[in-house]
C-alpha cells in the first residue's frame, strides 16, 4: 500500500527528520508507554464500553493509533472474538504483547493507510506527543482520511490544566510556556526537555472543528466505566450510579477533569 505524501510542512519535517536518522528521531519523541498488563486489559474493555459494545462488534477494521505495549490492541482483537482486522503504528516499538493484530512502524502524523479504510479508530493518550498544534491538527485529519463516514473515533487526552502532569509527574507542569516547562523538567531531573503538548477543553473542541470532525463530549461516561470496570470499591461503585448529582458534579467540574474523553464522527452526510 503506498505511502501518502505530507500534507503539511510540520508532518514533512518530522519525516525528513525521520530518514534522515530514525533512531535519533524516536529517541527525541519517546512515547510514555504503559506496559501493565492489567491496566491496559481493562483500558481495552473501556474503550468498547464507551463506543458502544453492539457497535464495536460490528466493526471489521480497528487502528490503534500510539499503541505502546500493544496490549490494548490484542485485546480488542480477543473482545472482537478474533473477527477483526486490528491494525496498530507507533513510532517507537516499545511493544511487549505481539498476537491479533499487525504493527506498522511510523513517522510524525502520516498515517500508511488508505482513505477510508477503518470503522474505529483509538487515538488514546497521543495528540499529547505528535508535537504543536500544526502537527496536532495533521493528525486529527489524518484520522478523518483513514475513517469510513460511518465509523467512529474513540479520542482521549490529558487536560492542560490538570494539577500533576501525568507523564513526567510533576505539579503544574503542563501550565507553564514551554521554555519554563523545559527548565522545569531539567532541574527536576526529568529529562532534556517537556515533550508534551496537552490541551484545554477549549482547545481540544477547536481542533476538532479545524479537523473537520463533528465530537461528543464522553468524559461523564468515562468516569463511570472507569469506576464500573477498572475499579473494585463497592462504595465508590454504589455512588456514582446515582448519575444525577454525580453528572451534575462532573459537568460542573469539567473545565478542571484531568482526562477527557471523546467519540468523534465525521460530519453528517459526508
Amino acid at each position: 500500500m503506498q505511502r501518502r505524501v505530507p500534507q503539511d510542512l510540520n508532518s514533512a519535517i518530522l519525516t525528513i527528520q525521520f530518514m534522515a536518522d530514525p533512531e535519533d528521531f524516536r529517541r527525541n519523541r519517546q512515547p510514555h508507554a504503559s506496559v501493565d498488563h492489567g491496566s491496559r486489559t481493562l483500558k481495552a474493555k473501556k474503550i468498547v464500553a464507551i463506543v458502544g459494545s453492539g457497535r464495536f462488534q460490528q466493526c471489521r477494521r480497528i487502528l490503534e493509533i500510539g499503541c505502546g505495549s500493544g496490549i490494548i490492541a490484542h485485546t480488542l482483537f480477543e473482545l472482537g472474538n478474533g473477527q477483526q482486522i486490528v491494525e496498530a503504528v507507533d513510532v517507537v516499538d516499545s511493544r511487549t504483547t505481539f498476537s491479533g493484530y499487525h504493527f506498522t512502524l511510523t513517522a510524525g502524523t502520516l498515517l500508511p493507510f488508505g482513505d477510508q479504510v477503518f470503522d474505529l479508530v483509538i487515538t488514546n493518550h497521543v495528540i499529547e506527543h505528535v508535537g504543536d498544534e500544526s502537527a496536532q491538527i495533521h493528525h486529527l485529519r489524518e484520522i478523518k482520511r483513514v475513517i469510513d463516514p460511518h465509523g467512529i473515533v474513540y479520542f482521549a487526552a490529558p487536560n492542560k490544566w490538570r494539577l500533576v502532569e501525568p507523564h513526567i509527574r510533576l505539579p503544574l507542569l503542563s501550565w507553564l510556556p514551554q521554555w519554563a516547562s523545559d527548565v522545569y523538567v531539567r532541574v527536576a531531573g526529568g529529562g532534556t526537555h517537556y515533550d508534551c503538548f496537552p490541551r484545554s477543553l477549549g482547545s481540544l473542541k477547536r481542533l476538532f472543528r479545524a479537523a473537520g470532525f463533528d465530537f461528543e463530549n464522553r468524559t461523564t461516561q468515562a468516569m463511570h466505566e472507569t469506576i464500573a470496570i477498572e475499579r473494585r470499591n463497592p462504595l465508590l461503585r454504589r455512588a456514582v450510579r446515582r448519575e444525577g448529582w454525580t453528572d451534575r458534579i462532573l459537568t460542573l467540574g469539567m473545565p478542571l477533569m484531568p482526562t477527557y474523553v471523546f467519540c468523534l464522527t465525521p460530519p453528517s452526510g459526508q
